[in-house]
């Protein structure tokens, strides 16, 4: 069935509070969405966001972000007062979110909210952490920790509570009893507030499309509740870290630094960390994006303490068999493999094998040092998922204002594009037009915005992730000459039986 959808982050939502969150604004999106004729909203990852800011450097692969909870909502149940939010100036500039000021206000009000549910809600509260008990207790632990230790990484800490020595978590559980009862109640908000926005959006014909990054942040509950599935040395140092090679986009390659998995120790008890993440995923989304997918077949390892990833080396991942066992285990899940980059054959045929659709990205199709590329929309096959760009590509308007004059001419003539009626609505056309099941546009494209609005620039620090759009940018003539192109491409949801 051909389908299509939009990228848009949740913290990309407007919001007079400083970023997107989980409420009236977002309900309004999903309205868009449906009155568009799309059939899915792909999001980023939704966990907390560390140093950085990016969603894919999370303190943890299950909590949701603190920043998404709707404080209108808070309010209009009795857990806040509107003078103790609304009287905030949560930032200057409605395009941009300006992080540190969130850091700096959004706690104290949630901590308000917080002493007004457990006091309101406790037995429901209590009952939220027992169903989650299996990653919330180290969650909140954690970050009453952080907040101990003034935001410094678990691998400064105290070697007790660095190495989780029995006696130093016993005490911190004792002298951080409240703090671990703040966070385990925004967790039980957020969640609340998450699942009836899922339901709102399903109810609507829209299925969420979530995005799993294939690594950890270093400073994360992950590592430091689990140290034994990754590769670190006695004191809790990773001794190689992620990333990617040097190439024609990066003479220095790309230095991730996430710690890297004990694929030997993960194999030997069948893969039951991944697979309970995995699980827990598809019970927040409908479908999931694996980041990173050829990481499973052999992933590029560096020194820990290198500068650039000059001198790392590739090492075998888990393979095929990997996802197997996922598959053996949670079933057949509906989950897309972020295949890009330098693929080998034995990617290939782990794609193959896997039975994943993978993916395809228009502005990759013009580039001149790609010669025969097959992400050209004449190359593809209905088992995939196409895109205009992604959260770590420049808008369409961006690219063609800033890609090599000859890539640009290129693009311009295979997809007949006008500058009349605007480059964003002709290549949004190329990939809804093509064979692809599924054709998710970001919503930054859809806007016709410029580099302004790029979301995220790889292997920089600073001015990453803050796009915001404006109140009523999905205005209901947008929808409806969204909703003109899906009938013309086939790509309108059909309608349930029995309407």
């Amino acid at each position: 069935m051909r389908r299509a959808g939009i990228l848009m982050a949740i913290s990309s939502l407007p919001s007079p509070y400083g970023i997107g969150t989980l409420g009236a604004e977002a309900r309004a999106f999903a309205d868009f969405l449906q009155a568009g004729g799309q059939s899915c909203w792909q999001i980023l990852p939704i966990g907390p966001t560390s140093y950085g800011d990016s969603p894919y450097q999370s303190f943890s692969s299950y909590a949701g972000n603190p920043y998404f909870i709707d404080l209108d909502e808070l309010a209009g149940e009795g857990l806040l007062e509107p003078e103790e939010y609304r009287t905030l100036n949560w930032g200057d500039d409605p395009e941009r979110v300006d992080y540190p000021r969130l850091y700096k206000l959004r706690f104290p009000v949630l901590r308000l909210a917080c002493e007004r549910l457990w006091k309101q809600k406790e037995a429901e509260v209590e009952e939220f952490c027992r169903e989650n008990r299996a990653w919330l207790e180290d969650y909140a632990l954690f970050m009453a920790l952080k907040d101990k230790h003034k935001g410094k990484s678990w691998q400064e800490w105290p070697r007790g509570e660095r190495l989780r020595q029995k006696a130093a978590l016993e005490k911190a559980r004792r002298t951080l009893e409240e703090e671990i009862r703040f966070w385990k109640g925004v967790q039980y908000l957020f969640f609340r507030q998450w699942r009836a926005l899922k339901r709102y959006a399903n109810d609507r014909g829209i299925s969420i499309l979530g995005d799993l990054p294939i690594y950890v942040s270093g400073d994360s509950a992950d590592v430091w509740a689990n140290p034994e599935q990754f590769q670190l040395d006695e004191e809790g140092r990773p001794t190689e870290v992620a990333g990617c090679p040097p190439d024609g986009f990066s003479e220095d390659g790309q230095l991730w630094g996430n710690p890297l998995f004990n694929w030997e120790r993960m194999k030997e008890e069948g893969y039951r960390w991944w697979l309970a993440r995995i699980a827990f995923q598809f019970t927040i989304y409908d479908s999931l994006r694996i980041d990173h997918f050829r990481g499973f077949d052999s992933y590029y390892a560096i020194p820990y303490g290198d500068k650039t990833a000059r001198n790392g080396h590739w090492r075998p991942g888990p393979g095929i068999e990997f996802f197997q066992t996922v598959k053996k285990t949670l079933g057949r899940k509906d989950i897309i493999a972020e295949d890009l980059g330098f693929l080998t054959p034995s990617v290939r045929r782990m794609l193959r094998q896997s039975g994943y659709p993978g993916m395809k990205v228009l502005e990759f199709a013009f580039d001149s040092r790609d010669t025969g590329s097959d992400y050209l929309p004449h190359c593809y096959t209905p088992h995939c998922v196409v895109y205009t760009g992604t959260h770590d590509n420049d808008t369409i308007q961006g690219w063609m204002a800033s890609a090599p004059r000859k890539d640009v001419a290129f693009a311009k003539e295979y997809l007949r594009l006008s500058r009349r009626e605007g480059y964003h609505w002709g290549m949004m056309r190329a990939a809804w037009a093509s064979a692809a099941d599924l054709a998710v546009m970001q919503m930054q494209d859809l806007l016709g915005l410029g580099s302004e609005a790029r979301m995220n620039i790889p292997s920089t620090l600073g001015g990453n992730w803050m796009w915001r759009a404006l109140p009523g940018s999905g205005s209901p003539s947008l929808a409806r000459r969204l909703r003109r192109e899906m009938k013309v491409y086939q790509r309108l949801p059909r309608p349930k039986k029995g309407k």
